[in-house]
């Protein structure tokens, strides 16, 4: 590993211990380079999620050599129940040789806190209670070459410098805005809300989502642009939550906590999602999605997860793309590190957009005329009804929303699904 010239500086500074900091933080350790990993609170720490991981996930979990059998905490998921239209139908995750058949839960504040441990572990310096400020930023260049942070408690002013900085800091990520970088007004949002019940049902092999979304308080009942959730958590608990778009007029007029909390209400009793059993206040998260942020590298700068806008736009789901785009970052940062000169650096810089546009950006276009068709309440009721009730087409969409697929030697539905991202524009 390369000997840190000062505690203070390094090759590459992450800013932010979440999925996306933390296995860029990984990856660039395990090659060797000296690494600052700065997380502004201290672990273990909550966040807004709904806990289920896809296969997807799952499979860099296990490429960071992360511990995740059942004796270590993890609990394991076949597939999902999905539910809509009067139908309910359990589908398991595909047979693939590029990902594994099974999904996990884990709650987010122990999550966290095992994939920064094991960016320590690789030989990541990381650094909680480290409030980040402004960027340092060279006056000739405009490139960043460190940030200005408040560490620990007493919040010490102190200095951190690296030729490289990556943006893991979420979707505020105000590293991004402080360096100019805003977000697309024509990108989807969503929005999750959670909460935890104790519940009979914490013990369930397979993630549920709810397709119809009704909101039952008014003269009239309305189907509202997002889905459900019931995840077991295998601790006696439930994670109940809710993921919604920005493509209805409803999004802004609706307060997400009620509609939620009247969506409980509509739960058979038997299952304990009452006030009562609620282990934990309602909390609610912004979903970017469809790269809402970009030039995903800029100056110095590589945005990564929630800062670059990488949530799925098919699912609301985050954490695979935080922990790929991560892993993706540090593979051309490494190569670039290798460079002789400013310039080649800067030339191997700049492929970090383009790979991941080449990586997602033709499925994420998919992914945004999906949000613009189900944002229409008449499509989703006809999607719902009709989709539902035929199992094929049911498993043709779960590869194509969980993004599951074969890239080469697949089946038919895998060769459909790659064949359409190849061609959709990669914006």
């Amino acid at each position: 590993m390369t000997e840190p010239l000062s505690e203070n500086t390094a090759d590459v500074i992450v800013v932010g211990a979440g999925p996306a900091g933390s296995a860029t933080a990984y990856h660039l350790a395990k090659s060797g380079l000296d690494v600052l990993l700065l997380e502004k609170t201290e672990f273990p720490r909550e966040k807004v999620c709904g806990d289920g991981l896809t296969p997807r996930a799952t499979k860099q979990l296990v490429a960071m050599g992360i511990d995740i059998s059942e004796e270590a905490g993890w609990l394991r998921n076949k597939g999902l129940r999905i539910i809509g239209g009067g139908v309910r139908l359990q589908l398991d995750w595909p047979e693939l040789a590029s990902f594994p058949d099974y999904g996990l839960v884990r709650k987010r504040d122990d999550f966290d806190e095992q994939l920064a441990r094991n960016a320590q572990k690789a030989g990541a310096r990381l650094y909680e209670r480290c409030n980040v400020g402004a960027p340092i930023v060279d006056e000739r260049t405009g490139h960043i070459t460190g940030v200005n942070a408040k560490l620990g408690e007493e919040k010490r002013e102190v200095t951190f410098h690296a030729p490289l900085v990556v943006a893991a800091d979420g979707n505020s990520t105000r590293l991004s805005l402080a360096m100019g970088l805003h977000r697309r007004e024509d990108r989807p949002m969503g929005v999750a809300v959670r909460t935890y019940f104790t519940s009979p049902r914490h013990k369930d092999d397979y993630l549920e989502s709810w397709l119809e979304l009704w909101d039952r308080r008014g003269a009239e009942d309305r189907l509202l642009p997002g889905y459900g959730w019931i995840f077991g958590m295998g601790d006696g608990t439930s994670n109940v939550g809710l993921g919604v778009l920005n493509t209805s007029d409803s999004f802004k007029e609706l307060d997400w906590r009620e509609v939620l909390k009247a969506w409980c209400a509509s739960m058979p009793e038997d299952w304990g999602y009452t006030p009562e059993n609620m282990t934990g206040p309602i909390r609610g998260a912004a979903l970017p999605m469809a790269f809402n942020r970009q030039p995903h590298y800029t100056k110095g700068l590589l945005l990564v997860g929630d800062a670059g806008g990488l949530v799925n736009p098919f699912n609301g789901e985050g954490i695979a793309y935080a922990m790929e785009s991560g892993q993706i970052a540090a593979d051309v940062i490494v190569q670039a590190h290798a460079r002789p000169t400013p310039a080649s650096r800067e030339l191997a810089l700049q492929r970090y957009p383009q790979v991941l546009k080449d990586t997602y950006g033709g499925y994420y276009t998919l992914g945004r005329a999906f949000v613009k068709l189900i944002g229409n309440p008449k499509v989703m009721k006809i999607a719902a009804q009709r989709g539902l009730t035929h199992p094929l087409l049911m498993k043709f969409t779960l590869k194509m929303l969980a993004n599951l697929t074969d890239p080469t030697g697949g089946d038919a539905m895998d060769r459909i699904i790659n064949g359409l991202s190849k061609v959709a524009p990669k914006a």
